[in-house]
């Protein structure tokens, strides 16, 4: 069976991006990032990753799952912005994306559409964001793997969103420091 594993850029305080979405305050160079590739390839934007000319053809997924707020940001640029992936949009008031071709736009309940994939063939999915997907899906994630980035947000997109309070443990499997600030921190459902 196929896990679902949120991989996510995340501040010290628990925010995947700020009030408006920004995520400029994130690390995206350093030390860590060469590393984090080496584990994580393929977990970049099809275009960037082609202009960097960085291998993605041997990472750990083969499926990226977004909100609608996540998969937006790219837009109008990037329609299709994970092209070696099959790339799944959970939005349940947004029309298809013209050049959007190869996304897969659905309104359906995220945990039944997550089984569902879990059951299939193939590598492992990756929750790419945003928090309230992610608390959605909260019980369906088998390893939540944070970039914690040493910085403050105050406020804006939490983790977890507006997750109620019910407690689930998770087992650190590795954490790895770099000199950049940036750890790597991987828990896997207890």
């Amino acid at each position: 069976m196929r896990n679902l594993t949120y991989f996510v850029a995340v501040t010290v305080d628990g925010f995947i991006a700020g009030p408006d979405g920004e995520f400029d305050h994130f690390s995206f160079e350093g030390d860590h990032a060469a590393a984090i590739w080496a584990k994580y390839e393929g977990t970049g934007a099809t275009a960037h990753v082609e202009a960097a000319g960085l291998p993605m053809e041997d990472g750990p997924f083969d499926t990226v799952l977004m909100g609608w707020n996540t998969y937006a940001v790219g837009l109008p640029h990037m329609p299709s912005p994970y092209r070696h992936l099959r790339q799944v949009v959970f939005t349940r008031g947004h029309e298809p994306v013209p050049g959007a071709d190869d996304v897969e736009f659905t309104g359906d309940d995220p945990v039944e559409v997550v089984r569902e994939l879990k059951r299939q063939e193939g590598k492992d999915i990756w929750l790419c964001g945003g928090g309230a997907l992610a608390a959605t899906l909260a019980d369906e994630i088998d390893r939540l793997v944070l970039k914690v980035n040493p910085v403050l947000f105050g406020s804006g997109i939490r983790l977890f969103g507006d997750r109620p309070y019910l407690p689930r443990r998770l087992r650190p499997s590795a954490v790895t420091s770099f000199e950049s600030g940036v750890v790597l921190a991987e828990y896997e459902r207890e």
